[in-house]
């Protein structure tokens, strides 16, 4: 996937937790953008489970194309990096993962391991929803009255944001479309109003796409 394309993260930061033969695993999630971000979340929950055995973690960013896990006192291999192997799976970026354990004194052995992190990580990750992520256009649209009511019946048919609207001698509309979608709903307003809509595009950024 190009980088204009978008991408996969969490709508929230949400928790979960499994219980495997007495040991509780709770694993919180939560959007992140940065490295420092991460970092904050993962110590801000070890603080939270002082008390624990493990504090289990993996964080996926785009920023620098950066991964990192942790299995924190487990046996190597059997906890950061399958819950990275989660994230991964999941198509997921820009997240941060923590799972904690309170050992209930069954040692649940290494494919246990594997699947108490692994499972508990997607319970949180299903808990807090996904989250497309793609380039938007902002514009604003300045129309007559003469010609809103065509104006409105395009835009109704089209996934876009409608961010302000303000109503003087003309109607000047602030609006968020695709950036895919933009050049192709400029040349519409164009033909429907004969030349007579003006287009200008305020910012390019990244957003939840229209509905």
């Amino acid at each position: 996937m190009k980088k204009t394309d978008g991408w996969l993260t969490l709508q929230t930061t949400a928790s979960a937790s499994l219980t495997e033969r007495k040991s509780e695993f709770i694993a919180t999630v939560a959007p992140v953008h940065t490295e420092e971000e991460a970092l904050e979340f993962i110590a801000d929950l070890r603080k939270r489970y002082a008390d624990a055995r493990h504090n289990v973690y993996a964080y996926l960013l785009r920023e620098g194309n950066t991964s990192r896990f942790s299995d924190d006192g487990e046996p190597h291999g059997t906890a950061g990096l399958p819950i990275l192997d989660v994230l991964r799976g999941e198509g997921l970026t820009d997240v941060a993962v923590v799972v904690t354990r309170y050992f209930g004194g069954i040692l649940l052995g290494t494919g246990g391991l594997v699947r108490a992190y692994s499972q508990s990580a997607r319970m949180a990750i299903d808990a807090a929803g996904r989250a497309q992520i793609v380039l938007l256009t902002v514009f604003t649209l300045r129309v007559s009255y003469a010609d809103l009511r065509r104006v409105e019946s395009l835009l109704a048919s089209l996934p876009l944001s409608r961010l302000d609207a303000a109503y003087a001698e003309d109607v000047l509309l602030t609006l968020a479309i695709r950036e895919e979608g933009y050049d192709s709903l400029a040349a519409a307003l164009s033909e429907r109003t004969n030349g007579r809509a003006i287009l200008s595009v305020l910012e390019k950024k990244y957003g939840a796409p229209p509905e």
